[in-house]
């Protein structure tokens, strides 16, 4: 099934196009304004085509208690979850203004809400919703932003095809999925880069790669070369800043590299045709035809002795190319030639 195309304020998001890259700066700015203004400054210098924020309360995500996860320990964050998340909290204040920043830098503006205030208050200022892999199956999330009529981006870290399934049957309109691995960093081994092939046949939607592993290259290039729609990485302006995201961010002179890589990837995709490029005429014009390799007399028979099959040597192609070599063993020179004169038609009798 080919996948329906999607529109993301004006930019669409199809086979053929480039990839819609995202660079997620998520919850990087660690409470500082200044500094979230900087990452969309890095992310547009970076070639994205979008910066993307997280925008939550930690009352509408964990109940108050003292839970602990294991993956926040191994980033050396040991406080409560729900504490964190109260710490990376966006005031809804900043939307406007990281939005006024992001045309001013010509880049699009797009934010995860994680609950339906949230994304009431981003709803003026996104063109589409992405939605994170933990809240695939929040239904009542889900209906609420698809009431705007905007895309949805859904992440499925963590879901089986099932789970899919069942989210998709319920969904009308522009949809994109996105293969992910819910873990921080995710290792090379559990990517999965098939599934996006496999996920735009089952589905007929683009999907892309949200990215968690720590290479700022490999997979979004591999994901890219499998006919990828869009691409997802976290950035940070530097992994030596505290808190939980930043240790497997790419830092802003990863996210170009990584920009430039996926560019480049799909300009040596190319078409899919098979056809001469024109960077290849100069080799059309080296290869094999017939020529005299020694002075033939008007009517005298060709033989193995006066003609063979060489490179043209940057001459054009002629009539008489090498297949008719067993036929020209054949025929007698209609005129005197001269050693290495290049062969047509016209210098044989039939």
């Amino acid at each position: 099934m080919k996948p329906k195309a999607i529109s993301i304020a004006g930019r669409r998001v199809a086979d053929g196009q480039p990839c819609f890259i995202i660079a997620e700066a998520g919850s990087n700015h660690d409470g500082s304004l200044p500094r979230a203004l900087k990452l969309v400054d890095a992310a547009a210098e970076a070639g994205a085509d979008a910066v993307k924020f997280q925008v939550f309360r930690a009352r509408t995500l964990y109940p108050n208690l003292d839970v602990r996860p294991r993956y926040l320990k191994t980033l050396g964050v040991d406080k409560p979850i729900y504490q964190v998340i109260s710490e990376m909290e966006m005031p809804f204040s900043w939307i406007p203004k990281l939005a006024a920043r992001c045309r001013r830098r010509r880049i699009l503006f797009l934010a995860t809400p994680f609950d339906e205030e949230c994304a009431d208050r981003l709803e003026p200022f996104v063109p589409a919703w992405k939605i994170a892999s933990y809240e695939l199956t929040h239904a009542p999330l889900l209906r609420h932003v698809l009431r705007t009529g905007k895309p949805l981006l859904l992440s499925t870290g963590g879901a089986d095809q099932a789970e899919i399934d069942r989210v998709l049957s319920r969904l009308r309109g522009g949809v994109a999925l996105f293969q992910c691995t819910a873990k921080y960093p995710a290792p090379d081994d559990s990517l999965n880069l098939r599934a996006i092939p496999e996920m735009k046949r089952r589905y007929g939607v683009p999907v892309g790669l949200s990215d968690h592993s720590t290479d700022p290259v490999l997979a979004p290039v591999a994901a890219a070369a499998l006919g990828a729609n869009l691409i997802e990485k976290h950035f940070t302006l530097s992994r030596r800043l505290k808190g939980p995201d930043h240790s497997y961010a790419l830092e802003p002179g990863e996210l170009r590299g990584m920009v430039r890589a996926v560019r480049r990837t799909e300009a040596m995709l190319g078409s899919g045709r098979k056809r001469p490029h024109p960077v290849e005429a100069d080799l059309r014009e080296y290869r094999r035809g017939i020529f005299t390799i020694a002075p033939v007399a008007a009517g005298e028979r060709l033989t193995r002795a006066t003609v063979a099959v060489l490179r043209r040597g940057g001459r054009p192609e002629t009539d008489l190319p090498p297949e008719r070599w067993p036929w020209l063993l054949k025929r007698r020179a209609r005129r005197a030639l001269k050693p290495h004169t290049l062969l047509s038609l016209s210098d044989v009798r039939g």
